[in-house]
């Protein structure tokens, strides 16, 4: 393969791995750096949307994953005091409307599928305990410096893509200096064995409680054999860094008005990990010349609409169809990459926004939310969701 397709992209998390697969698949030879010494397993499960599993299974990576991924039935809507509201069907409904699965997956699981694809692609190469520092541009593309344990060393290619995350050096090198803004919340992951839990809790259903200032989200991951618990409460960071250990009374505290039945299942967790949540407003400039950028690093998503990795699987799809359309030009296909995306990923980011706020209301907004929710029902709350579902590269 001519050094003139090389194409190194910065960060090895779902965004950048995926990118590798979508370039590669296109004739691009891909280098990849991750400034992490090791990939290592996480402990938190993602949703999968139709949107973001139609790509993975145009790339072969989804066969990978059918024998651990959960096809939930539904999402099964409650008030925090545990009263079923609404519920969302998934599953065989979601199938047939868009034609592509609704997953619920380990986030180890799909890294690993992705890594499978990426070790068995000779036009690859990943490189752990390597972080990209600085860029520069010049005639034939971008050069990086690195920096790893050996030392500094430095990499050329014809363009470089920034999947480096919330925490973007990219994107900090393009411009953009400002810290993320701190969102008063905090993500609270833990991963439970499925036969420890009651039937309710074991069933492939997403189960989701909305409550004052906090919500809480259960579903299977691992072929059922764990469910992941994540909690979102209204709160304060004082801890160094973005994520930390977390102790169980510090978050019951933000559940005491909760029905037994959930503070159980909170209790139950011998470990828990929090997130300290951060949000951007939309970027207007996604990179420079052969320089641009992916997922969180250029429009980072809350939460509440489960979409932060379907975003990132969706923007490597269409930034290799575009890169492939005018190798050459990178920087055009760059400009016609973003323009594609970024009214979408904005409309995202909105939307997330808004649930968040919907999830926490508190007294009569609360009451009115969930009469709506009842009243609409559960087929026509799947249906708002085509826009976002039904989205094809």
């Amino acid at each position: 393969m001519a050094s003139s397709r090389t194409v190194l992209i910065a960060g090895g998390g779902i965004g950048g791995l995926t990118a590798a697969l979508a370039l590669a698949a296109k004739g691009f030879r891909i280098v990849v750096f991750e400034q992490a010494p090791r990939l290592e397993e996480t402990g938190a499960g993602i949703q999968l949307s139709p949107n973001a599993t139609r790509v993975l299974a145009r790339l072969g990576v989804a066969e990978r994953l059918t024998a651990s991924a959960v096809r939930p039935s539904a999402v099964r809507v409650c008030s925090y005091r545990d009263r079923e509201i609404v519920r969302i069907p998934l599953g065989a409904a979601v199938e047939r409307r868009y034609r592509a699965p609704y997953w619920s997956i380990h986030r180890g699981d799909l890294q690993n599928a992705l890594l499978a694809g990426i070790h068995a692609h000779p036009d690859i190469t990943l490189h752990l305990g390597t972080r990209v520092e600085n860029f520069a541009l010049d005639a034939e593309g971008v050069r990086l410096q690195l920096r790893g344990a050996s030392g500094e060393t430095d990499a050329h290619g014809v363009a470089l893509i920034g999947a480096d995350g919330l925490w973007s050096t990219v994107r900090a090198r393009i411009g953009d200096r400002k810290r993320p803004r701190f969102a008063h919340r905090t993500a609270w992951r833990a991963l439970l064995p499925a036969n420890v839990l009651i039937p309710e809790f074991r069933e492939p259903v997403v189960s989701l409680w909305l409550g004052p200032d906090a919500h809480l989200v259960a579903y299977p991951v691992k072929a059922g054999e764990a469910v992941n618990i994540v909690a979102i409460v209204r709160d304060e960071w004082r801890e160094p860094g973005w994520s930390a250990p977390g102790r169980a009374e510090e978050l019951l505290a933000h559940y005491d008005r909760w029905p037994p039945l959930v503070r159980n299942l909170l209790a139950l967790p011998d470990r828990w990990s929090k997130w300290a949540l951060h949000d951007r407003p939309p970027l207007r400039r996604w990179g420079r010349g052969p320089v641009t950028l992916l997922g969180d690093a250029a429009h980072p998503m809350l939460p509440f609409l489960a979409q932060g990795a379907a975003m990132a699987i969706e923007d490597a799809a269409v930034l290799a169809e575009q890169l492939a359309r005018n190798p050459e030009r990178p920087e055009q296909a760059f400009r016609r990459y973003r323009r594609l995306r970024a009214r979408r990923t904005a409309r995202v980011q909105q939307a997330a926004r808004t649930n968040g706020r919907v999830y926490h209301l508190k007294y009569l907004a609360a009451v009115l939310r969930n009469i709506a929710l009842r009243q609409r029902g559960g087929d026509s709350l799947l249906r708002r969701f085509d826009w976002l579902y039904g989205w094809r590269p």
